[in-house]
């Protein structure tokens, strides 16, 4: 179980951002105007949110397992299609088959660790979200040098089809766990956790968080390619914004698990932000690894509000429902992230106004996110009287 979770959590970004350190060239070989690009870069959000809320309830149909290694195959089809058509509307089409494997398991992935390492929550959140900041970081990193080596920025993205069939061999033998384990309807539905002020502070801080990571993830190599950088000298600097994750990844799941109060290790990742994007505006050039380096402390909300999940709940249906619920509200918010970078980025034809965009979201962040990170539990809520 152990490598089947660290295997699908490799998974989880490649399709969403490999597509940024190549957006150009896929602009270009596809006849996309910036407006659908934009799309493009919104899909994932998109996707998640939809397929993201599906995914419970299909885990108590067919078994959480077996959705787990059918989001698998999803990712596998959606990313070896998406290499080989010549139309706009295929590729997008593809890309969200892709996207929507990865919000079934995205999402799954809190249950299957509070169902099998209950009282491991930090420990095994660190270790997930660390595989995937090594997948993130290496989509970020590779997918130029390999579109390079070969030519063809076809191969670069249709190589993570090929690790993605790799890292779904493991559930081909993980799915008998849906016959062992007594499966029982979830006593907490979507709706209830909507009745709840927790997992709607819960669900409002992941869509920010999550707008400022596909943002960044997006459309931040096009912005160190504007400012002079080489293709892959700016995916690279976006790898690093990604790879700062990987050693804070495996801390603060961990660190936060140790505490009943997220509240102060919050506020120092977040304080990040805005010195990054001043940084952006300022010296976008001279000084962008600095800025690459605080932007990535920043994202590292993203495994803060994992961990969240599972401290925030007592049982695993609890945490099922919480997953999907924050993330599918929390995705349909994130939706207006890179559309909205991109059509900024389009009317204004710089990055001041974009940077300011995101930056001006850190507070709404920050507030939602601190009352959030207080201790407290969505099934007490639920008990509460009206």
């Amino acid at each position: 179980m152990l490598i089947g979770i660290l295997t699908v959590a490799v998974n989880l970004r490649p399709a969403a951002v490999s597509v940024g350190p190549v957006l150009a060239e896929v602009t270009d070989g596809l006849g996309m105007s910036h407006t659908v690009a934009g799309v493009l870069t919104s899909l994932p959000v998109v996707a998640f949110a939809g397929f993201g809320a599906l995914s419970p309830w299909a885990a108590t149909k067919v078994g959480v397992h077996r959705v787990t290694l059918i989001g698998l195959l999803g990712v596998v089809a959606g990313l070896a299609g998406r290499a080989l058509v010549h139309s706009p509307a295929l590729f997008l089409l593809l890309t969200m088959l892709a996207l929507a494997g990865m919000a079934a398991t995205n999402v799954l992935l809190p249950s299957l660790i509070k169902l099998h390492f209950p009282t491991r929550i930090g420990i095994m959140t660190a270790a997930y979200t660390t595989s995937l900041a090594i997948g993130l970081t290496a989509a970020l990193m590779l997918t130029v040098p390999i579109s390079e080596a070969f030519d063809s920025w076809r191969v670069g993205l249709g190589v993570w089809a090929v690790v993605a069939a790799v890292s779904a061999l493991p559930w081909l033998s993980l799915i008998v766990h849906d016959k062992q384990v007594e499966r029982k309807k979830s006593e907490i539905s979507l709706g209830d956790v909507a009745r709840t002020r927790l997992g709607w502070m819960m669900a409002v801080f992941f869509g920010l968080q999550s707008i400022q990571a596909y943002a960044v993830f997006g459309w931040f190599a096009q912005l160190w390619r504007d400012a002079g950088y080489s293709p892959a000298t700016a995916g690279n600097l976006v790898g690093i914004v990604a790879a700062v994750s990987i050693p804070l990844s495996l801390w603060i799941p961990a660190a936060a698990a140790r505490r009943a109060d997220q509240r102060g290790i919050l506020m120092a990742v977040l304080s990040c932000y805005p010195v990054g994007y001043i940084g952006l505006m300022l010296a976008p050039h001279d000084l962008a690894v600095l800025w690459a380096l605080l932007i990535g402390v920043g994202a590292c909300s993203f495994p803060l509000v994992l961990v969240m999940i599972g401290l925030r709940t007592r049982t695993p249906a609890g945490t099922a429902a919480l997953s999907g619920f924050t993330q599918s509200v929390g995705y349909i918010i994130a939706a207006i992230g890179p559309f909205t970078v991109g059509v900024l980025y389009d009317a204004t034809g710089g990055w001041t106004i974009p940077l300011w965009f995101l930056l001006a979201l850190t507070v709404p962040q920050l507030f939602v996110g601190l009352q959030a990170a207080r201790p407290r539990y969505v099934e007490d809520e639920l008990r509460e009287p009206a």
